[in-house]
């Protein structure tokens, strides 16, 4: 069987959960990873990600190994007037969705095809529709 060309497109995107069982080196977010770069995707997290997955046990050293090998996008000022945007139409309130809602914005806004890898199935779909392929960790 032929091998197929990788298009370098797309973008493999990580809440708070796929970073936090990538940083514990859990094998199916792992695997995950390393086949979407095996694709081309590039594995793209939110600046915002980075403050939800730490904590007082977090492997600091390993984190930063992650944080070397995958593109942080920024929050600025067009970037949360949209995730607040996004909020107000999925009838979601900032105050507990704040941090999905800007992980949706920039997933939308990421070269196709895009792959979400979250805990937050049922809140993500709200947000993203069916724009981003959601993947359960």
């Amino acid at each position: 069987m032929a091998r197929r060309k990788l298009s370098h497109e797309g973008a493999l995107i990580l809440d708070c959960e796929g970073l936090s069982k990538l940083v514990s080196d859990q094998a199916p977010v792992v695997a995950l990873v390393a086949e979407a770069r095996k694709r081309g995707m590039e594995t793209v997290i939110s600046a915002l990600t980075i403050i939800e997955a730490a904590h007082r046990r977090t492997d600091k050293a390993r984190l930063a190994w992650i944080l070397s090998g995958v593109r942080i996008a920024h929050i600025g000022d067009e970037e949360a007037k949209a995730a607040s945007a996004l909020l107000v139409n999925a009838g979601l309130h900032g105050h507990k969705y704040a941090s999905d809602a800007a992980v949706a914005e920039m997933a939308l806004r990421q070269r196709r095809p895009v792959v979400l890898l979250t805990s937050d199935i049922d809140d993500m779909t709200k947000l993203c529709g069916d724009k981003v392929r959601l993947v359960a960790v």
